[in-house]
């Protein structure tokens, strides 16, 4: 590995970044089938070939594990020479696993397939090397990612993963908490400025016994949710300089200092961070009426062995920017896969991930690719759990033709995950050391500055 490689994957293990979006959501056979097919060898062919051996690395936790199993039990009936070793590093942790994983590739570990939460750490293994390009794959199986995944990430003009879910932001608000407050469900004309005023209200309570009206978490995502759906990406302007002086910095930062020390509706981000706090068991325990989130977690809400709560969540659709800002822009996540640069089955190992990425039966996420039928994987993995997911206005929020995201995946860079973490120290700095918004910003520029510089060597 050259010293750049190798610089570039110990600063992705160092400074990863987290969306802990996990694994697979589900659709249609037919669609999942037909599309597979076209990087599909005949069967006879498939047959006779040498068996191979995949590793596929994940952090799928047990529930995942037998959904995904599913998916590779079926893809092993239409490729029987290939026979796929799932291994779950660390089991629902996607940070930990991720780099778990570098170490292993970084020690010479065979691997075939992976699997990465968020396209900042994808970007930054593809550009140490660590990743294959599959730009011949694709054309090979007469493939064009533009028309068939919502996010292609691409380094130095090649694709190097394939999209498998999607997840679009949206707010998950306590049901019993909103009707005690006498709150309408907040409809797409709603703002930053009225889920403020939302989280005044919802908040109930003192001490150990308060419900704060809304929760943010420690991702970067929580810093400026109006840079991760409005700007074409939250780090970098269109000439991929740094972009952490844009006014939208200073507005979000300053709502959540209001919120934390004015209004006392969010729980300090120190008690967040001191503490190690979940927002699983924050929202799912009634600590926090409110909780911008994502698909991923409603299998959260939908285990009440693990998390017991009686209240049933609605979804609202992300606040915009202002009140004349567009209605419906979003936050889109995702997982990726990818296939491993020291493969030595990438077609093989092609073949699956294009499998895995179209294939709609057995998944437990929003896919991310296009031609797949959402409503049918919602009808399917939520509307049994009608009683704790309105499912009603789940389908009217993640759906409606306004949804969409203004992140272009062209404006990105290797050392996207470092300045993810800029970001986050910059916020930390802003809300702990009590520094100015202002401030926050120069001292994010300048340590953009210095990591652009460091990667241009």
């Amino acid at each position: 590995m050259t010293n750049r490689k190798a610089i570039l994957l110990s600063s992705a293990l160092f400074t990863m970044s987290i969306l802990s979006a996990c694994s697979a959501g589900s659709d249609k056979e037919n669609a999942g089938s037909s599309a597979a097919a076209t990087s599909a060898a005949p069967a006879a062919t498939q047959a006779a070939a040498k068996p191979v051996n995949l590793k596929f690395y994940t952090w799928d936790n047990e529930t995942n594990q037998v959904a995904r199993q599913k998916m590779i039990d079926a893809f092993q009936v239409k490729y029987p020479n290939i026979k796929v070793q799932n291994i779950s590093l660390v089991p629902g942790n996607s940070v930990e696993s991720m780099k778990k994983m570098d170490v292993l590739m970084s020690s010479g570990e065979e691997v075939d397939v992976l699997e990465y939460g968020n396209i900042d750490e994808t970007l930054a293994r593809a550009a140490a090397g660590v990743l294959a390009p599959l730009d011949e794959l694709y054309a090979k199986g007469n493939v064009k990612p533009e028309e068939d995944y919502y996010i292609n990430p691409k380094v130095n003009g090649k694709y190097y993963a394939t999209m498998l879910t999607s997840s679009p932001y949206f707010v998950l608000i306590n049901e019993e908490a909103l009707k005690e407050a006498n709150l309408p469900l907040p409809s797409f004309d709603w703002t930053w400025d009225d889920f403020r005023e939302y989280a005044k209200k919802l908040a109930k309570g003192e001490g150990n016994d308060k419900r704060y009206g809304a929760y943010f978490h420690t991702w970067g995502e929580y810093t400026n949710l109006i840079a991760y759906s409005d700007l074409k990406s939250p780090y970098l302007t269109s000439d991929l300089k740094p972009g952490f002086n844009d006014p939208s910095f200073a507005y979000f930062f300053n709502l959540r200092r209001s919120m934390e020390k004015d209004d006392k509706s969010v729980k300090p981000l120190a008690d967040v961070v001191g503490a190690k706090l979940s927002y699983i068991t924050e929202y799912l325990n009634g600590k926090a009426a409110m909780l911008a989130t994502a698909p991923f977690m409603l299998d959260n809400v939908m285990n009440k062995e693990k998390y017991p709560h009686t209240f049933k969540s609605v979804i609202a659709p992300l606040p915009r920017s202002s009140k004349s800002g567009e209605q419906g822009i979003t936050n889109i996540g995702g997982s990726y896969v990818s296939v491993a640069s020291n493969s030595k089955h990438k077609q093989e190992a092609y073949d699956f991930i294009r499998y895995m990425t179209t294939e709609q039966e057995a998944r437990l996420e929003l896919s991310g690719y296009k031609k797949a039928d959402p409503k049918a994987i919602v009808d399917r993995l939520y509307g049994k759990a009608a009683d704790i997911i309105d499912v009603t206005s789940l389908q009217a929020t993640i759906f409606d033709k306004k949804i969409k995201t203004n992140f272009d995946p062209a404006i990105s860079v290797s050392y996207g995950n470092q300045l993810k973490g800029i970001l986050e120290k910059g916020f930390s700095k802003f809300m702990l050391d009590n520094t100015t918004a202002e401030e926050a910003q120069k001292w994010m520029m300048d340590e953009s500055d210095k990591i652009a510089k460091q990667n241009a060597k």
